[in-house]
């Protein structure tokens, strides 16, 4: 991965889509897939320090500082993006995942979202590690949106229990649902399944995370 071309890609994704980019990035798990595209799998310290740099090269390049980048990993002569993103102050940067030691400390400093994977209880245990690492480095939660997957929904779910099981998510602090198709039809899952659930869905209030 070249952060310098990544932060590149986002801004012009966010110049055509009118500021509607977000750069969704984690410390990458499926070493199979990474096999498969000839791309290279370090170990998981590795990744995570790269995942770390990477981060902090996009929002350098997205900001008035034009210098130059010295990482343990990455070296930039210059951090120039331009033209910069049309976002204000900069596209939304989202870290995936639900390390407690590392990623989560990551999203603390550097994310404007998350995404955490589990049921209402782990994920709620997440966010209490993630309330920790936001006063460490003196940030307020409520900056942060939480999002969680919500697709291992049983073959018997109602449109009654899909509203119950996104609405234990809110109590939590979860703000977004994120889920996934499934099957040999999967737009006509997400369909049938989510489509009748959307305007009940829209209307659920998360709670504030402080």
């Amino acid at each position: 991965m070249y952060p310098g071309l990544l932060a590149k890609t986002v801004t012009t994704v966010d110049e055509m889509s009118s500021s509607r980019a977000e750069l969704g990035i984690g410390a990458a798990w499926y070493e199979r897939e990474h096999r498969g595209l000839g791309v290279p799998f370090p170990p998981t310290s590795e990744r995570f320090e790269r995942l770390e740099e990477a981060i902090q090269i996009c929002l350098q390049m997205w900001s008035d500082d034009n210098g130059p980048y010295h990482g343990r990993h990455y070296r930039l002569d210059e951090t120039l993006c331009s033209p910069m993103p049309v976002s204000t102050p900069r596209p939304r940067i989202l870290i995936g995942g639900s390390g407690e030691r590392k990623t989560l400390r990551l999203v603390a400093q550097y994310a404007d979202a998350c995404n955490i994977f589990g049921g209402p209880d782990e994920v709620a245990h997440k966010i209490d590690v993630l309330r920790r690492h936001c006063a460490a480095v003196g940030r307020d939660p409520n900056e942060i949106e939480v999002t969680a997957m919500y697709r291992d929904l049983p073959a018997d779910a109602t449109l009654d229990s899909i509203i119950r099981g996104a609405e234990a998510f809110a109590k939590i602090g979860v703000s977004t649902v994120v889920t996934g198709a499934v099957g040999d039809d999967p737009g006509g899952w997400l369909e049938s399944t989510f489509g009748p659930a959307m305007e009940r869905l829209a209307a659920i209030e998360p709670a504030a995370l402080d």
